[in-house]
């Protein structure tokens, strides 16, 4: 019996990231690889990168020398929005011996002639143009739900952004291939998908490789709904611009989409806003904060929010603090600005320094912890579905409401990938709601 080689594979950054992830781990097993875990001994080490904060950047090198360790003779591919834009920077590392850009990813394993380590690696990454073309992707690593990519690149000029460069133009899915993507989910019992894309609000675009919307995200949300077999759906990120007032009067009476919405702010001060080239204002953002508490007043929302950005003096940054502080919203993901090569923002005047990012990152991190903390408190006393993860904590099982809110009770492995109707109880010492089974 021939030796199958083996691979293993790292991923930095979001849901996206994940679900091409595993569509290359796909690719490979088609090709004859066995799939391990990046803490065991492969033949081949595959990290897709991401650029989106500073750290990413920083984390590759100790991943490398993490693969390294297991194996000194293994291959190393790079690949994903960081090899996209820095590739040679990313060669030069000790121990690559391939980075492939935008387009190349998909196609890894036309690259891997032999796994032999060379003195030199090499890069193969197209021009960000080139990459007009859509591949298809998902993931089904945990059971209990799946990432699936429904739209890739952004027409956007955020001026703090790099991921137009990393990815390329706006462009989607066709609608046949997501509902049968969503339906190779479904038939692996895997209870929930979650919508994710770049800009996913903008699905429809370049659906056919022209640029005219051949359908709308409202469209794909109804066809989706009405897939055989999916528990639960739920919408990764969109922005405040393109979440329309129908697609959440849809969510609110869907049958299997959640009350659930993730919205980008970024900042909550105008000026700030039109600095960075956002599409709306503050005012639009409370009038979609708005509506979906009107039509479903359990519903969590999650902010994106940068801190630091150029010209954010602190009267500013009090006017975001004091705008998520009054929003009924539910958690914060913070993040503090970081830099990036050509993008306009890193040539801006006003540059924030560096300690005054991280006490206002601070401050928000402990909004946050409030806003969660009272979201949950509203919870308690009300009837919910909890859909169970396949971990054992401390001799505990955690799950997650239709609404986001993070359960436990004592482990059970019964109830790994199930849903149940609960009873909220109490919120524990650790922040997380216990529960009662109905």
């Amino acid at each position: 019996m021939e030796n199958r080689k083996k691979v293993a594979f790292y991923t930095l950054g979001c849901k996206l990231n994940f679900s091409e992830t595993s569509t290359i781990a796909r690719n490979f097993a088609e090709e004859g690889f066995d799939r391990v875990e990046f803490d065991e001994v492969a033949d081949i080490y595959v990290i897709n990168t991401c650029s989106v904060t500073e750290n990413a950047d920083k984390q590759f090198k100790q991943i490398v020398k993490k693969a390294q360790k297991k194996n000194n003779k293994a291959f190393v591919a790079a690949v994903g929005c960081y090899a996209q834009l820095k590739p040679e920077e990313l060669v030069a590392v000790d121990g690559v011996d391939l980075v492939l850009g935008a387009t190349e990813k998909f196609k890894i394993t036309d690259y891997i002639n032999d796994l032999s380590k060379n003195d030199m690696g090499e890069v193969h990454s197209c021009e960000i143009s080139e990459a007009d073309f859509y591949v298809g992707s998902y993931s089904i690593g945990d059971r209990t739900r799946a990432f699936l990519k429904v739209q890739d690149g952004c027409d956007y000029k955020c001026t703090y952004c790099t991921i137009p460069l990393a990815r390329g133009i706006s462009r989607s899915d066709t609608m046949e291939n997501v509902l049968k993507n969503a339906s190779e989910i479904a038939a692996q019992d895997i209870k929930e998908i979650v919508l994710t894309g770049v800009n996913i609000g903008d699905y429809g675009k370049g659906e056919f490789g022209n640029k005219k919307h051949e359908h709308t995200f409202l469209e794909l949300v109804q066809a989706l709904d009405k897939v055989e077999g999916i528990e639960r759906l739920r919408i990764s990120s969109i922005e405040p611009n393109l979440l329309k007032n129908e697609t959440i009067d849809f969510v609110s009476q869907s049958r299997t989409f959640v009350p659930h919405f993730h919205i980008p702010l970024q900042s909550g001060c105008n000026d700030i806003l039109k600095k960075m080239k956002r599409r709306y204002l503050r005012e639009l953002y409370v009038e979609r904060v708005t509506r979906i508490k009107e039509v479903m007043p359990d519903c969590c929302i999650g902010v994106d929010v940068i801190v630091g950005f150029p010209g954010e003096t602190d009267e500013k940054f009090l006017e975001t603090y004091n705008f998520l502080n009054e929003l009924d919203i539910s958690y914060l993901h913070v993040f503090t600005y970081s830099e990036r090569d050509n993008t306009e923002a890193v040539d801006m005047e006003e540059v924030v320094p560096m300690n005054a990012r991280n006490k206002r990152s601070k401050m928000l991190r402990g909004l946050s912890v409030k806003k969660r903390r009272a979201f949950y408190e509203s919870q308690i006393g009300k009837e919910k579905t909890v859909l169970f993860e396949s971990e054992n904590k401390e001799g505990y099982i955690h799950g997650f409401t239709e609404n986001y809110v993070k359960v436990k009770c004592p482990w059970n492995p019964e109830l790994v990938n199930t849903l149940h109707k609960v009873k909220l109880t109490k919120i524990d010492d650790d922040g997380i709601v216990r529960i009662d089974f109905i």
